[in-house]
């Protein structure tokens, strides 16, 4: 009994050892410069980047979808405006999520140009259109934000960490299913 007791013990702390040898090993993940686990890398430098751009981006695309809401009279438009602040609103809480687990900014602390962002101008012109010239207006200005969310997406696709990258190939394949609806619906105004 005693010698089985303590084969169960040996074998006990030796899968103990192996396992732990596996999660606290890590190694610098490929270009990243964050360190990687057996189930999942941190977040990296570049994830933490993607999040700190999306998410005022993601924010921007939120508040034009509010003006299409009240100044469109086409209910595809109005639809899709609900689908955009429906996705885009959850994946703002879930990079706000990560900036706050990596203990990174919100921001990145200084000004950089995100593609397809709208100008102050360009919102300006979206908040006072209505009609058909909103409609335009809106589905140009959201073509040109999705083009540019799914190019910033597609830095985090290949990342370590499999929520970044899960969300990065999200992004760019819902995000380029709408700009080809988008264009549909421009060419029947």
């Amino acid at each position: 009994m005693i010698l089985r007791t303590a084969s169960v013990c040996t074998l006990v702390l030796v899968a103990m050892f192996s396992l732990s040898a596996c999660t606290t090993a890590s190694s610098p993940a490929e270009g990243t410069g964050s360190t990687s686990t057996s189930e999942n890398s941190a977040f990296s430098s570049s994830d933490i980047m993607f999040a700190q751009m999306m998410i005022p981006h993601h924010k921007q695309a939120i508040e034009m979808s509010a003006l299409a809401q009240t100044r469109s009279s086409n209910p595809e438009i109005v639809a899709l405006a609900d689908q955009i602040t429906a996705a885009q609103g959850p994946e703002i809480e879930q990079m706000t999520g990560w900036l706050t687990s990596a203990g990174a900014s919100m921001d990145m602390g200084h000004s950089m140009h995100m593609d397809g962002l709208l100008s102050d101008e360009q919102m300006s012109a979206l908040e006072k259109a209505s009609g058909a010239d909103f409609d335009r207006l809106y589905l140009e200005g959201m073509i040109g934000h999705h083009e540019g969310a799914v190019t910033m997406a597609a830095m985090v696709v290949g990342s370590q960490n499999a929520e970044a990258a899960a969300l990065g190939a999200s992004i760019v394949s819902s995000q380029t299913e709408e700009i080809a609806y988008m264009k549909q619906l421009l060419s029947t105004l």
